[in-house]
């Protein structure tokens, strides 16, 4: 049965509800199935005005499979994280990492809110968080000084929210923080938290 959503599009739900053709004029209809589609529906899908721009397509490792939607969305699928989407300013720097063949890899979470209201996350399967603010923007953290954040409680922590990506310094890698930085030695594999 078709119907009309916002934004002038129409989408068409098949079998038991596991997948979607929806349209819009400028878009063209795009398929979205399977567990793509079920997060899909559950964070909204048509009704929230949110269009796939793309059919599902298999990703260049071979292991997993996305659709891209309208408002910067794109929804990750492999066996073993499940369905997660991911959008706004963490897709793009996801995107600019390298999406799932660069330090991040795949989603292992939606985009979540961070419990003090303020930011907003996705994990990922290599060991690596986005986290974003309307103030600092949206910075990757991984590997050891990922670690090192979370045993010191995130951004709950007196570092707070990352306010840079991961970059090189002479004795290893450091991410900064709104609070000080984090740097890990690459001789001796010990990360230090400094305060500002």
């Amino acid at each position: 049965m078709e119907t009309n959503w916002p934004e002038d599009g129409r989408a068409t739900v098949f079998g038991s509800g596991w997948s979607t053709i929806a349209w819009r004029s400028d878009l063209g209809a795009h398929w979205v199935k399977g567990d793509i589609h079920g997060t899909y529906n559950r964070l909204g899908g048509p009704t929230a005005g949110v269009y796939p721009t793309t059919d599902e397509l298999g990703t260049p490792d071979g292991i997993g499979r996305y659709n891209h939607f309208t408002h910067s969305a794109s929804i990750y699928w492999t066996p073993d994280t499940g369905a997660h989407a991911v959008h706004g300013a963490i897709r793009n720097a996801w995107a600019s990492s390298g999406w799932e063949t660069g330090p991040a890899g795949y989603p292992t979470t939606d985009e979540l809110a961070t419990p003090d209201g303020v930011g907003r996350y996705n994990h990922f399967t290599k060991n690596a968080s986005i986290y974003w603010t309307p103030t600092t923007g949206a910075h990757l953290v991984h590997g050891a000084i990922r670690d090192h954040w979370s045993t010191l409680g995130w951004e709950t922590s007196w570092l707070g929210y990352p306010t840079s990506d991961e970059y090189p310094v002479p004795a290893g890698r450091r991410s900064d923080f709104q609070g000080g930085y984090i740097e890990w030695n690459t001789t001796t594999g010990i990360t230090t938290a400094y305060r500002q």
